[in-house]
């Protein structure tokens, strides 16, 4: 099951849901009677058989009541999240070594332990919107494709073999990053927390769409051209590990997002290194969750 966060005709946040056997089509979730402030409400409180009856009903639900994706703006499916996002830097193999050629000391690498960050988000960029373009501070601006997993329930001390049970769901995170702050910094929560620096989108699809733990290729482009691809088999540190570790020390409070890291093919990465630019369009997408397309403002 697919859900949306989106911007109705009067201009407030409504919650939709959509199935990946019924494409291009959401369903406003209160036309089936359930009624949440907002997303994080929803996981709060919907519970597993509900979210199994809103499923069952979307199937049979008529055409006519739907609408078409293509004709509604799309938000952040977690418009404002609770807390900062929880980010795991360097998680792919490859992803180390670009990362070290760029700048050794900024990122950290040839560490066992996952690294753990976080990145500040007063509110997330939906599909479609563009990431600010900030003149005289940022002069190397890049992408990063993330699998991001989305924490269904309060968990504390669960280990990797419990983790699943506590994923509401999955989508797809776009972890921009201003290389210039990271390395002037020395580290790299400014660099990566300037409003408009965490694309979402365009869904959450809920856990029970994958095997756990996911196994879906990711991707990205910019202006058509393959940037990154890679699969999430290829995590360094896997969701069940992230979940348990964490969980050890502090509690994962539900609607809690995990960045799980992104492969090769970020801009650093290339020689010269392909930054993006004003006008630029970027496309992160995830196999069973969809495309997360955001251009580079002005």
């Amino acid at each position: 099951m697919k859900l949306y966060t989106y911007q109705g005709q009067d201009g407030a946040e409504h919650l939709g849901v959509g199935l990946s056997e019924r494409p291009g089509l959401l369903w406003p979730v209160e036309q089936f009677g359930w009624s949440f402030a907002d997303m994080n409400n929803l996981i709060d409180q919907m519970t597993a058989a509900e979210r199994a009856a809103l499923q069952q009903a979307v199937q049979t639900a008529a055409e006519e009541d739907a609408l078409p994706l293509d004709r509604v703006r799309l938000r952040a499916p977690i418009p404002r999240p609770r807390q900062d996002l929880l980010c795991l830097g360097i998680n792919y193999a490859a992803h180390a070594v670009e990362s070290a050629r760029f700048h050794e000391d900024a990122f950290l690498v040839g560490r066992q332990k996952a690294t753990y960050f976080g990145k500040r988000v007063s509110e997330a960029t939906g599909t479609g919107d563009p990431i600010p373009w900030y003149e005289g501070l940022v002069d190397s601006l890049d992408y990063e494709v993330e699998l991001g997993a989305i924490i269904g329930r309060d968990c504390k001390n669960v280990s990797a073999e419990q983790a699943g049970d506590y994923v509401f769901g999955y989508t797809v995170i776009n972890d921009v990053s201003a290389r210039n702050l990271q390395t002037a910094h020395n580290q790299w929560y400014f660099g990566k927390s300037l409003d408009g620096y965490t694309p979402m989108g365009p869904c959450i699809v809920t856990a029970d769409e994958f095997a756990f733990p996911p196994v879906c290729t990711v991707r990205s482009t910019v202006n058509g051209e393959k940037r990154q691809e890679s699969s999430t088999d290829l995590l360094l540190h896997s969701i069940p590990e992230i979940i348990a570790e964490l969980s050890r020390g502090m509690t994962l409070r539900a609607g809690t997002v995990i960045a799980t890291g992104t492969p090769a093919g970020a801009g650093m990465g290339f020689t010269p290194p392909k930054f993006l630019q004003p006008g630029d369009v970027v496309v992160c997408e995830i196999d069973g969750i969809g495309a997360l397309t955001n251009p580079v403002g002005r």
